[in-house]
């Protein structure tokens, strides 16, 4: 059932893709999409970047209104998580386990840093579940905004030109769009988090010969 409503809203957006209050459909998608995860923001912002090659939309619309979109949905989401952290740390300290998975998250986002918050970005769910995660563990605010503005910029960017890019070929089989980004942000993910394991592996053994010296 879901994916048949999903399938008749991927239809309407390419149906609409050329009026102007498209870019308003891009923006509350890619909003509701920070908060609940079945909303198909990447299609819709592959969607919009089909219609710029088609010189329906100006792509730098698009990729605004999907960055700013995004944006408010991942802050809304912090501040969901934000508002709800102690009914979670109660939680933890009545289940062990819990707390296990909350210090977890928590040591990933230290470790990790705003990096997380760029590849999360990219995997549908995951960024909510991130968002979410840093407001629970209550992350500083500013620097939550700072790496939330880098990587809803990136995200916009790259779903937009990958459409825009795409053009005609994209037009009639959005799923192999979003198939062919979800692929793209994958391997980029693991690209990634091989050269930070790599850093941080050199970093190790550097240190260990200052002190060894």
């Amino acid at each position: 059932m879901v994916a048949g409503v999903i399938t008749d809203l991927t239809d309407w957006l390419d149906r609409v893709s050329s009026h102007q209050w498209f870019l308003l459909v891009i923006l509350v998608i890619a909003f509701l999409d920070s908060i609940i995860p079945i909303v198909p923001s990447e299609t819709c912002v592959i969607i919009g970047g089909v219609a710029a090659s088609l010189g329906t939309q100006n792509i730098f619309a698009v990729i605004t209104a999907a960055a700013v979109g995004a944006f408010l949905g991942d802050n809304t989401a912090y501040l969901i998580g934000f508002r709800a952290s102690d009914w979670f740390r109660r939680r933890a300290e009545r289940k062990p386990k819990f707390a296990v998975k909350l210090a977890w998250a928590q040591s990933q986002i230290m470790q990790r840093g705003g990096l997380l918050l760029i590849t999360a970005r990219f995997i549908p769910g995951g960024r909510t579940a991130l968002t979410l995660s840093c407001g629970i563990t209550r992350q500083k605010r500013s620097w939550f905004v700072r790496w939330v503005a880098l990587a809803t910029v990136i995200w916009a960017t790259y779903a937009a030109l990958l459409g825009s890019i795409g053009g005609e070929a994209f037009e009639d089989d959005h799923a192999k769009a979003f198939t062919l980004a979800f692929s793209l942000a994958i391997a980029a993910n693991i690209i990634i988090e091989v050269t930070r394991h790599l850093w941080k592996k050199r970093r190790a053994a550097a240190r260990a010969t200052v002190s060894a010296g």
